[in-house]
């Protein structure tokens, strides 16, 4: 894309959305927590060479049409931060206090109507393999499942694919409910898939977790 598009929760009606192929999986990247714990934004934290967000675009682009980034705490920092803004669509969550649901409703309402599935995961992810990302969208490529969720050592983690039937369902939650009501109501139908990707499991939420994922990059160097 030329440009990012930049589309509001709070007036829907404007939004304009993309023209995408149909059968197309959109990708969500959710940035807009306030990253108290981390104290700076997560989303501009350095890994391998890149912003954490930066990542995460230049891995969802490459099995996600459009890439919808959904900010709220800190947006023009985060906006301004990063080298791939043009690549992306920014939903900007007005109330991102309200938590990640209302920041993953945001990203949705920017999903074109022809998409059929949207990959999503939080930016504290930034470790995710590129394999991982392939195994989740051909798995609902191949099987069209309501819900695809990636597994490591027996745990659950992200990203996590849903159908454009199920993203209606979370779009349509009130405020007080949780994604995992949705989650929940399709466990009988949900694909699981096991991945050697341990990035799944681990979100990169605080000065001690991102220490240690630079420890094990550093580890990892120094074995080659």
């Amino acid at each position: 894309m030329a440009a990012s598009l930049e589309i509001h929760l709070r007036d829907r009606r404007v939004a304009r959305r993309p023209k995408v192929k149909s059968g197309a999986i959109a990708g969500i990247i959710l940035a807009g927590g306030a990253s108290r714990r981390m104290g700076s934004p997560k989303a501009l934290l350095q890994f391998r060479g890149e912003t954490f967000l930066d990542r995460l675009i230049r891995l969802f682009s490459a099995v996600a049409d459009p890439v919808i980034v959904v900010v709220g705490h800190h947006a023009d920092t985060i906006r301004s931060g990063i080298q791939r803004s043009s690549e992306v669509i920014f939903a900007v969550n007005p109330a991102p206090e309200r938590g990640m649901l209302s920041s993953l409703q945001c990203g949705l309402a920017a999903v074109p109507e022809a998409a059929e599935a949207v990959i999503f995961t939080p930016v504290d992810h930034p470790h995710l393999e590129a394999s991982t990302l392939n195994r989740i969208t051909s798995d609902f490529q191949a099987k069209h499942a309501p819900v695809t969720v990636p597994v490591y050592a027996g745990k659950h983690g992200h990203p996590v694919c849903v159908s454009k039937a199920v993203a209606d369902e979370f779009r349509s939650l009130l405020p007080e409910a949780q994604a995992s009501d949705v989650i929940h109501r399709h466990v009988a139908e949900t694909s699981y898939i096991e991945v050697p990707d341990p990035a799944i499991l681990s979100d990169v939420d605080d000065p001690a977790a991102y220490a240690e994922l630079i420890r094990g990059e550093s580890r990892g160097r120094r074995s080659l």
